[in-house]
């Protein structure tokens, strides 16, 4: 545990020590800000529904960029290899990584808040259940696009190659649940339980069922497991 917490705040440090952090934020929260305020000014409507549908899409670019870099530059530059020297665990590294990245998210998630800020100020009605269960929903989705961004960063030595990867796994996972109408009736429900934005939509309706926490945990479970075998087999090579 020691040994994850140290690689999570060794990553958390060199995100912040390069623009790069800054810069993703920044951009993300500039277009969360607008679609926030454009029916603020445009309708005179403020709401966080807005914000919670345009996120999961902001994450499918946001996720993979922050993620990208993880494993795949320390396979680069050669560092993993010197990790690998130390009494450190793979399942360590990945676990470590997989906070850092988190991390970030919840920062990203952090400042948005000024947005349910600026809702309480002008008065409107408020559904905290569901607010709650909207970020409960962004944090875990979040957590399941960084485990996959880790596990595509863990295949390569190029941050354009795992970003490639951890988008187009991130984009069939998104896509599902729009294109449940081409698909057969008998395949539609179980592609709809495939799909992550089915279990997201329940999550932002302030629904907590133990059939979403499981889905979204299989998947974080499934992606890091698959991360830490990979840098396994690496080792072994």
């Amino acid at each position: 545990m020691n040994a994850t917490k140290i690689i999570a705040n060794k990553e958390m440090k060199s995100y912040f020590n390069s623009p790069a952090a800054y810069i993703v934020l920044v951009v993300f929260l500039l277009i969360a800000g607008w679609f926030f305020a454009s029916p603020l000014f445009i309708n005179n409507q403020a709401e966080l529904r807005t914000l919670f549908n345009i996120v999961p899409m902001i994450f499918i670019f946001f996720v993979p960029a922050i993620t990208m870099g993880l494993i795949a530059k320390e396979r680069n530059i050669g560092t993993i290899e010197q990790l690998s020297t130390f009494p450190i665990k793979e399942s360590q590294i990945v676990m470590g990584k997989f906070w850092a990245s988190l991390g970030l998210i919840a920062v990203g998630l952090l400042f948005t808040l000024v947005h349910f800020l600026t809702i309480i100020i002008l008065g409107q009605n408020i559904d905290y259940g569901a607010i709650i269960c909207g970020y409960l929903g962004l944090i875990l989705l979040g957590a399941v696009y960084s485990s996959i961004g880790i596990f595509a960063s863990s295949l390569t030595d190029n941050q354009i190659v795992a970003f490639i990867i951890s988008f187009l796994i991130i984009f069939f996972l998104f896509i599902l649940e729009y294109s449940l109408f081409i698909l057969p009736s008998y395949l539609s429900g179980f592609f709809q339980y495939l799909s992550i934005g089915y279990h997201f939509s329940n999550l932002t309706r302030g629904v907590i069922d133990t059939r979403n926490l499981v889905y979204f945990g299989s998947l974080i479970v499934l992606f890091l497991r698959f991360s830490v075998l990979t840098l396994e087999n690496r080792k072994w090579k």
